[in-house]
């Protein structure tokens, strides 16, 4: 099995001290990958910037012209209250996206059957016309249409179970009926979407799954979610390419969230989609990075994925179990298997 790694060192110009999204992050998960002795069975795949014609298949002729003036910067702004840019951030946004977009032509040409894109910053609360927590670009839409318009997909998933409700790529694919998205988050908990009648719109209604979970969620919860919801909507709509949101930030030790996964827990979830894509679109899927801001975390399960992608078995967890009770998920899945009728 082969199995693509897209990262760059550039992707550390953007960063701002104190904040939880910074360089660490991925300076972190490329050690990881070294120690682990990952790096080298990994196919390095080198990102390149999108073109303007696929960013604008996302965003705003107008945010992007907002997000290049941010070039001319003297120094860190903040973008609203929590989403900082640098001078060198609208071209390292650019360079992300194209990192995904790069992971997606390699396991559509056949280049490798997997790819995992660690790229930021971030992206998956970018709106059509705003970036907003932490992220600039939305880098797996992106890739999403750019996968429709030049390998013809009709059928794309994209599993998010980053802690937070992806607001932005809901935005950008809610009228599509030709992408599925499916999120499972922490609710309530920023940005306040994601609830469970938000459905899609027009004929792309019934294409938005949204998993809102209750605070305490862990291990348990989140495979009662995939095995009931996730994995039977993924099996009816027979997908040609799988694409995941990645956050590591559910983890019980994340200190923006109150979920209770763990990294075995992590674990199942990748192996599950992984299983997935072997049975309905012949093993194409991409793992794409979104938030995880314990740094002990993020590498070991970033990680993890990587091993479970290479075909190993092994998984890593020197952070151990969750301590808290569960609360159950019964309700919420009943309500969503009712509205979304599955059975």
């Amino acid at each position: 099995m082969s199995s693509a790694s897209v990262t760059d060192t550039r992707f550390d110009a953007h960063t701002m001290a104190n904040h939880p999204e910074n360089a660490g992050r991925l300076q972190a998960i490329r050690r990881r990958l070294d120690e682990d002795g990952l790096t080298g069975r990994l196919v390095s795949l080198e990102p390149r910037p999108v073109d303007d014609d696929t960013v604008f298949a996302a965003h705003t002729q107008r945010y992007v012209a907002q997000l290049r003036r941010t070039s001319e910067l003297s120094s860190v702004a903040m973008m609203g209250l929590d989403t900082y840019i640098t001078p060198q951030s609208y071209e390292l946004a650019r360079l992300a996206a194209g990192g995904v977009v790069g992971a997606v032509d390699a396991v559509m040409r056949g280049d490798v059957d997997n790819a995992l894109a660690a790229v930021r910053p971030p992206g998956h609360h970018a709106t059509p016309s705003q970036g907003m927590g932490f992220c600039l670009l939305n880098n797996i839409a992106i890739a999403a249409r750019y996968a429709q318009r030049e390998h013809g997909l009709e059928r794309i998933v994209i599993v998010d179970y980053d802690v937070h409700h992806g607001n932005g790529t809901q935005d950008i694919l809610y009228g599509d009926p030709a992408v599925l998205y499916i999120s499972t988050h922490q609710s309530p908990l920023y940005p306040g979407t994601g609830g469970i009648g938000e459905t899609g719109q027009g004929v792309g209604t019934g294409y938005t799954l949204n998993i809102p979970l209750p605070p305490g969620v862990g291990d348990a919860g989140y495979s009662q979610v995939f095995d009931e919801i996730v994995l039977p909507a993924m099996q009816r709509y027979t997908p040609e390419l799988i694409l995941v949101s990645v956050g590591f930030d559910a983890h019980w030790n994340d200190p923006l969230a109150n979920m209770q996964l763990t990294l075995n827990g992590y674990d199942r979830l990748a192996r599950s989609l992984l299983a997935a894509a072997g049975e309905l679109c012949e093993g194409r899927i991409v793992f794409v990075l979104e938030g995880g801001y314990n740094l002990q975390v993020l590498s070991h399960g970033w990680a993890n994925i990587g091993r479970a992608l290479l075909g190993d078995s092994s998984v890593l967890d020197p952070v151990g179990p969750a301590t808290g009770r569960e609360p159950s998920v019964d309700t919420v899945l009943s309500q969503i298997r009712q509205l979304h009728k599955l059975s």
